[in-house]
C-alpha cells in the first residue's frame, strides 16, 4: 500500500489545485461547496456549465485511457484529483454518474461503435447519465429486476417495459444505462441485458420522488415500450449481470478519496462550529469528535490498500472493497447525528422563510439514506459474509 506520493505527483497536485484556484471565480464562486449529498437541487444548469468548464481545462475523465479522450493518470493521480477537488470546495459533479460508472463500463465492455457514439458528450460535459438499476420489488436485489426488455424483429430495435426508481439525476439526464430481462422465463443473475437508452424520447417519464429534505434528486423512472437501438446492449442478451457487476467495481474506485475529502470538509465545519458555541467543551463532544476523525483516517488508509490492488480495466477490485460501503454510510450517518448535537438548539430552528435547511441540516437528513441505497447495510453484511469470508449462502425461499 502506497501511503505518499513521488514528487511528480505532488507536482501534479499543484498542477490541480492551480488550475481550481484560477476557475473557481466569477460566475462559478457560488458554486463553492454546492450541489453535494442532499444539495443537488441547487445551481443544476451553473454546475452543467461548470462540468463543460473542467472539459475545456482537460479536467474530465483525468483516468479514462488517452486513446480514449482522458489523460491517462495514474490511480496516485486519480486520487490527487479527486482530493484536490474537494478541498477546494469544488461542486458536486453532475457529469460523476457518466464520467465514473457509464464510462468506464463503455470503454471496458462496450463495442468500438459504442465508444465513438457515447465517450465524447461525457467527455465534454455536454451529456448526462442516470442509473437504471433499482426497482420498486429489487433494490439492493439487483438479480430480481422486473424490467422487460424483447427484440422487435419488424423495428430492429429493443423494446423496454417497467419501472426503476432512486434514479438519481433522472430529470436532468440525457441518457440512461439500463439493467432489463431479455428472457422472459429467466430467473435470479441469468437472462439480464444492459442497455444503453436516450432519456429524450416517447414512452419514458420520470416522476420526482420528494425527500425528507424537501427536494427530488431521486426519481422514479417508467419504460412504457421506450425504444433502444439494437447496437445498444452492451455485450451479448445475458452478458448483464457480468456488465452490471463490472460497474459496481468502478462505483468503488478512485472517487472514493474525493468523497472522503467531502466529508473531512465537513467534520471540519463541525469542529469550527464546537469551537465557536462553545460545544468543544463537552468531553463527550470531544471524545465523538476525536473518533470522527480517527475512523475517517481508518477509511482513507482501507481505501489506500484497496485501491492498491486494483487489477485490470475492469473494476475488480480485491475483497477490501467489500467493506468500503457499510464503513463510510455507518460513518456518515453518525456524523449527520454528530452535527446536531453540536448545533444544539440551533439544528430545530431556521431563521427565517423561506426556510431553507442549513448546510448542516441538510446532511443531517440526507445521510439517512447513505444506508440504504447502493446497498443497504444488511445487503453489505451479507456480501461480507458469503464473498469475503466464504460464509453459507443465506437461506432464500423455495
Amino acid at each position: 500500500m502506497k501511503l505518499s506520493f513521488s514528487p511528480e505527483d505532488e507536482a501534479f497536485r499543484r498542477e490541480v489545485a492551480d488550475w481550481l484556484k484560477e476557475n473557481l471565480r466569477g460566475e462559478f464562486e457560488q458554486l463553492k461547496f454546492r450541489g453535494g449529498p442532499g444539495d443537488e437541487h441547487m445551481f443544476a444548469e451553473e454546475r452543467q456549465r461548470w462540468e463543460q468548464k473542467l472539459a475545456e481545462g482537460g479536467w474530465t475523465c483525468v483516468g479514462w485511457p488517452k486513446e480514449h479522450g482522458g489523460r491517462g493518470c495514474s490511480i496516485e493521480q486519480q486520487v490527487i484529483f479527486h482530493e484536490e477537488y474537494a478541498r477546494a470546495g469544488a461542486p458536486g459533479r453532475v457529469g460523476h454518474i457518466g464520467e465514473g460508472l457509464a464510462g468506464p463500463t463503455i470503454i471496458a465492455f462496450g463495442s468500438e461503435a459504442q465508444q465513438k457514439k457515447y465517450l465524447p458528450g461525457i467527455l465534454a460535459g455536454t451529456e448526462l447519465w442516470c442509473q437504471g438499476y433499482s426497482e420498486p420489488g429489487a433494490g439492493s436485489d439487483l438479480a430480481n429486476v422486473k424490467t422487460r426488455a424483447r427484440f422487435d424483429e419488424a423495428k430492429g430495435k429493443w423494446i423496454l417495459n417497467g419501472q426503476k426508481v432512486w434514479t438519481s439525476l433522472a430529470q436532468e439526464s440525457d441518457y440512461c444505462f439500463v439493467i432489463a430481462r431479455t428472457d422472459p422465463e429467466s430467473k435470479g443473475h441469468k437472462g439480464l441485458g444492459f442497455f444503453l437508452v436516450s432519456m429524450h424520447q416517447p414512452g419514458i417519464e420520470v416522476r420526482g420522488i420528494q425527500q425528507i429534505t424537501g427536494t427530488s434528486e431521486f426519481n422514479e423512472v417508467f419504460f412504457d415500450d421506450a425504444e433502444c437501438d439494437a447496437e445498444d446492449i452492451v455485450g451479448q442478451p445475458g452478458d448483464g449481470w457480468k456488465v452490471a457487476m463490472g460497474l459496481l467495481g468502478f462505483e468503488r474506485g478512485v472517487s472514493t478519496l474525493g468523497q472522503q475529502m467531502q466529508f473531512q470538509n465537513e467534520l471540519n465545519e463541525i469542529v469550527r462550529i464546537a469551537k465557536e458555541n462553545g460545544a468543544a467543551q463537552n468531553p463527550a463532544i470531544r471524545q465523538r469528535i476525536a473518533q470522527a476523525h480517527t475512523e475517517l483516517k481508518i477509511m482513507r488508509y482501507n481505501s489506500m490498500r484497496m485501491l492498491s490492488g486494483q487489477s485490470g480495466s475492469d473494476g475488480s477490485l480485491q475483497k477490501e472493497a467489500l467493506i468500503y460501503k457499510l464503513f463510510w454510510a455507518t460513518w456518515h450517518r453518525s456524523l449527520g447525528e454528530l452535527a446536531m448535537d453540536v448545533l444544539g438548539p440551533e439544528s430545530q430552528i431556521l431563521e427565517a422563510a423561506p426556510y431553507e435547511l442549513s448546510r448542516l441540516q441538510s446532511m443531517y437528513l440526507f445521510v439517512r439514506s447513505d444506508t440504504i441505497y447502493g446497498g443497504t447495510n444488511e445487503i453489505q453484511r451479507n456480501i461480507i459474509a458469503e464473498r469475503g469470508l466464504g460464509m453459507p449462502r443465506e437461506p432464500r425461499p423455495a
